[in-house]
């Protein structure tokens, strides 16, 4: 029954409880900004200041897309310990540690001498991966000498072991599968919670003077194990990660130790067609980057220039279709005169109005960008565009 305070006009002024940290959803026009990923991704997950330097000992540990990063760093001139020959898994077999469980199983093994009964850990070709002890020494190398770790996990589907509870890096080889003892099931955001508070305090006992990093991969499943689409199988997984990898990054952020990279919401939110025509490997430019911002943010010696960032960035956009397909050409061809005219002319590039003004803005700043620097004028002048 209505009571008369519920039924009685309200003639004020009013609006809703905000709270002390709103963030919005940003529009099309808003996102094309160089600086947005600054503002709309990263806010509340960059460091205050960037704490690796070009000396400072970085382990990549997870899926391919960790390892991509690793790679190009290594590249970029800083000390990637992944590049210096490894014998250890954790480095060596980057492709093959996809799961919390499987990273998790490698620290416990190497730091506190934890035993398996099962042959449990496989390649990417079915080979066995033992548990050699010079191996397991190596791996214990590699991880008392690293000063900044950057974890990254890829899914939430595992096999495992009935009798020991114990989990298989990928699936199980076929000719010893046992129906009898071999199990599959989706795990849960606890147990990959617990994987995840396990692994932060195993490198903070062990490396107590480490930055650690969590990520998630934004590399979709090649395939699922459950009775439903691989795309539906996806987003589950990758929600149980990204839920179990939260709460953890939001218990121990006191601590100073412990951040995330938000690689899965760059690729998955921000760009349109990230991945190749496979669907799962990034295109080469938005992988780039993702690479050179993840450079400025945490790195505090750059290699490349400030602007570089805003050409990559508008090479990302023009790859992944996010930009009208002329304007994508000139960008990506660095057609300097084209891309003057096009956005000091008439013709709408887009029937929003804010968004026509955010990508006319956009290649106003990729030419300040090529301005700025005389190899990029140089690469960008007009030769061949006539």
């Amino acid at each position: 029954m209505e009571t008369e305070a519920t039924a009685r006009p309200y003639h004020g002024v009013r609006t809703w409880h905000w709270g002390e940290h709103t963030r919005y959803n940003p529009t099309l026009a808003r996102m094309l900004d160089a600086a947005a990923v600054e503002k709309f991704v990263l806010q509340g997950w960059a460091p205050p200041e960037p704490p690796i330097r070009r000396d400072t000992r970085i382990t990549a540990i997870g899926s391919a897309f960790s390892c991509d990063v690793a790679a190009a760093l290594s590249q970029r001139g800083y000390r990637v310990l992944n590049a210096e020959a490894p014998k250890d898994y954790v480095t060596a077999r980057g492709e093959d540690l996809l799961t919390s469980f499987a990273i998790r199983q490698q620290l416990e093994w190497a730091w506190e001498n934890r035993t398996f009964e099962t042959e449990l850990w496989h390649g990417q070709q079915v080979e066995t991966c033992p548990y050699l002890p010079e191996t397991q020494a190596e791996t214990k190398r590699v991880l008392d000498r690293t000063e900044f770790f950057i974890l990254t996990f890829a899914h939430s589907e595992v096999w495992y072991d009935e009798p020991t509870g114990d989990v298989f890096w990928r699936t199980i080889p076929k000719d010893v599968f046992d129906p009898a003892r071999h199990r599959f099931r989706v795990s849960t955001i606890e147990e990959n919670r617990d994987n995840l508070r396990a692994i932060y305090r195993l490198i903070r006992k062990h490396r107590p003077a480490a930055r650690i990093l969590f990520s998630l991969s934004p590399v979709p499943m090649i395939a699922t194990f459950r009775d439903n689409s691989c795309l539906s199988s996806n987003s589950v997984s990758k929600a149980i990660l990204r839920a179990a990898i939260d709460e953890v990054v939001r218990e121990f952020a006191a601590e100073g130790s412990l951040g995330y990279w938000p690689a899965y919401e760059l690729l998955t939110d921000v760009f349109r067609q990230p991945f190749r025509p496979d669907r799962r490997h990034p295109r080469d430019r938005v992988s780039d980057y993702v690479t050179t911002l993840f450079e400025h943010v945490w790195c505090a010696e750059p290699h490349a220039a400030p602007s570089s960032l805003t050409l990559a960035w508008a090479s990302a956009c023009a790859e992944a279709e996010l930009l009208p397909p002329p304007m994508a050409r000139f960008i990506l061809g660095q057609r300097q005169r084209r891309l003057r005219v096009l956005i000091r002319n008439n013709d709408p590039l887009h029937g929003d109005e804010q968004t026509d003004k955010a990508l006319r803005k956009l290649g106003a700043d990729v030419l300040a960008a090529w301005a700025s620097d005389a190899t990029q004028a140089d690469a960008a002048g007009d030769s061949g565009d006539e």
